[in-house]
């Protein structure tokens, strides 16, 4: 799916005529062309603080997280 109207550029008018699917899609791209330059992604220093104290606790103990669709249904029970 392209998401250029010619111009280079689209419209947000453009992106709400989306379907919903279509918008998601949108927004994988998006995520992948930003994963493809991670460099190009500033963290605060509060965040990379935030992310060495994860990593730092997932090290202490690998086994107290609980994998995504563990989650994911914990969180769809709630509804």
């Amino acid at each position: 799916m392209r998401y250029d109207n010619g111009m280079g550029k689209v419209a947000r008018k453009d992106i709400l005529n989306l379907t919903i699917a279509e918008r998601i899609e949108l927004i994988g791209d998006l995520w992948d062309s930003i994963a493809e330059v991670p460099e190009a992604v500033v963290l605060t220093e509060a965040q990379k603080a935030e992310l060495d104290r994860r990593l730092d606790a997932y090290r202490k103990d690998p086994t107290a997280g609980a994998p995504w669709p563990v989650v994911r249904d914990r969180i769809a029970k709630r509804k």
